[in-house]
């Protein structure tokens, strides 16, 4: 029906009779017999020449043919890419009628999220998520040419799979062929590569849809797409060069440069630096070590497990006492108990109300310790170690981190992750990742101990991160038995338990495993940051609500009595109000 795209036509094409199609996007009267018609697809728009008497409205979609031309003297746009040419002496056939839109698409920041989610075909038309839309197409098609290079196989793996601990509720499927029992949709697909690797793959990747029952952010939906990958025969730095080639590829092919190679730090050094495992590196303010300054201090505010501190650069003279009274209420809201602040005078005095508790050495080092200079401001918060440096990690971003679409892009490589985040009530120590990590070599005789004793014992894992957002997780998987027998020992799973969950890999495992290692990073997450929006919701096509709500097609629904019967199941009434 067209012999051209709309937003492609120029100078060259002056001369040629074309055919375009797409939707009315402007129309503005010129004198009593025409009409200029700004008719556009996904590559941009173009300015006919009509018969004022056609019936264009806005979003009409309409096929026009007509001659290209250039713009009189002094009407051309340079701000449009074909905005030297026009089409004249056009023929118009109106191929569908348009109701008016439920909002401007000129105007779209205006419009209410759930507007836009339900009229979403509309809110696609829009510059922005064609824009968007079409940089997630070429970020799938470089990931996948950069993997296919270095000898990937595509594998897709089931939706319908066995419900495993992933560290979050599985979204489930009843089954109408076995009463009473159920299907999970996948986390990950985990177990099943790891299956590839056991099954002789040797090096596996899938752009791969994942669901998990969480509660949803500006970086999390219940269904997002991975690249997920796994390989024999390799370690951690191989599984790290893997990966970066591929996101470099990805992130060369949508902005035309590569970024610089990623920096690589310990959790340790990116916990006590940024007080985060995701830190954000395109801005300084790092945590400051204070504690052995105060060792020995009579000010009992200081007399606690950790203190650590902020240079505000500058913000002595910036941030009046409301704003520091702010800041302090929100370290609260945070879990610390307060915040301790000290301005920096002219000659390098200090000035804070907690200076009188301070002996005559302890103010003398604060300021050469954090690097002081007149008109800084000093933040400090006392605390244990781990809410110290939660509480001044955010603090961190909430004085200094830049918008996504500022400062670059700055690749984090975060290795040698605690193979166990916390101990539970029974005094069992929790997995970070999952109970097929390995340990690090150095740490493997530490899974005798018991307790807290077992928070010390590293693992090989290891995240990317970028300007602050995790992109992704993996580490080098458990392939022998004595190890594995070893981490469940600690996690107190017996064999019986052990057989019940992971029966099928252990089976597998049995057949002869590999040494293999892999990795997953979230797509959405990417496309985002590369496309400059601060919600992943703006990268997917059919995203749902915060709520989890679905606008478009209402869902979820009720499903019939009749469905109902035919899965074996019945449904509790809600619970009364209060």
């Amino acid at each position: 029906m067209r012999t051209d795209y709309c937003g492609e036509l120029r100078a060259d094409d002056i001369g040629r009779e074309v055919s375009v199609c797409g939707w009315v996007d402007r129309r503005r009267e010129h004198g009593e017999h025409l009409a200029f018609i700004d008719l556009r697809d996904r590559t941009g728009v173009v300015q006919c020449v009509v018969d004022e008497r056609h019936d264009l409205r806005s979003e009409y979609v309409a096929r026009v043919t007509g001659t290209v031309r250039a713009r009189p003297d002094g009407t051309a746009n340079p701000t449009l890419a074909t905005g030297e040419v026009e089409v004249g002496d056009c023929q118009v056939e109106v191929l569908s009628a348009a109701e008016p839109p439920p909002f401007p698409l000129h105007s779209r920041t205006e419009v209410d999220e759930n507007v836009r989610l339900r009229y979403r075909y509309v809110d696609l038309r829009g510059e922005r998520l064609q824009r968007n839309l079409s940089l997630r197409a070429a970020v799938n098609s470089a990931i996948r040419r950069s993997m296919e290079a270095q000898r990937f196989t595509e594998v897709e793996t089931p939706m319908l799979v066995a419900s495993t601990p992933e560290g979050a509720r599985d979204f489930v499927v009843p089954s109408r062929l076995h009463p009473g029992r159920f299907y999970a949709l996948p986390q990950s697909p985990q177990i099943f590569k790891q299956l590839c690797m056991v099954g002789g793959i040797d090096r596996y990747y899938q752009i791969a849809r994942c669901l998990r029952d969480e509660d949803l952010r500006a970086d999390r939906q219940f269904e997002f797409m991975q690249l997920d990958a796994e390989a024999s025969f390799a370690g951690q730095h191989d599984v790290m060069a893997f990966i970066t080639e591929a996101v470099f590829a990805a992130v060369e092919a949508t902005t035309g440069n590569r970024p610089a190679d990623p920096i690589t730090m310990s959790w340790t050094d990116a916990m006590e630096r940024y007080g985060t495992d995701k830190p954000d590196v395109r801005f300084g303010l790092e945590l400051v070590e204070l504690t052995g300054l105060f060792e020995g201090t009579e000010a009992k505010v200081f007399q606690v497990e950790c203190v650590k501190g902020i240079n505000c650069k500058g913000g002595g003279g910036s941030l009046g006492r409301n704003a520091v009274d702010e800041l302090t209420r929100k370290c609260r809201q945070w879990g610390a108990k307060g915040l301790a602040w000290f301005r920096v005078g002219g000659n390098g005095a200090l000035d804070g109300a907690l200076t009188k508790f301070m002996s005559d050495a302890e103010q003398a080092a604060l300021g050469p310790a954090m690097g002081a200079e007149p008109g800084d401001l000093l933040l400090l918060v006392a605390d244990r170690r781990q809410t110290v440096r939660d509480v001044l990690g955010l603090l961190r971003l909430e004085l200094g981190r830049p918008p996504v679409t500022e400062g670059g892009l700055h690749f984090v490589w975060v290795t040698d992750f605690p193979l166990f985040e916390s101990i539970d009530d029974q005094g069992r120590p929790i997995s970070a990742h999952h109970p097929f990590t390995m340990p690090h070599p150095e740490d493997v005789g530490l899974l005798d101990g018991a307790g807290e004793e077992l928070l010390a014992v590293r693992s090989q894992a290891y995240d990317m991160v970028l300007n602050g957002w995790e992109l992704g997780s993996g580490s080098v998987r458990i392939h022998r038995p004595d190890i594995q027998r070893a981490v469940f020992r600690a996690l107190g799973i017996g064999d019986d338990e052990a057989e019940e969950r992971f029966g099928f890999l252990l089976d597998a495992f049995r057949y002869g495993a590999p040494p293999h290692a892999g990795f997953a990073f979230g797509i959405d997450r990417l496309v985002a940051i590369l496309a400059g929006e601060e919600n992943i919701r703006e990268v997917i096509a059919f995203p749902k609500t915060q709520s989890g709500a679905d606008p478009l097609s209402n869902s979820p629904t009720p499903i019939s009595d009749r469905h109902l019967d035919e899965l074996g199941l019945h449904v509790l009434p809600p619970p009364a109000a209060g």
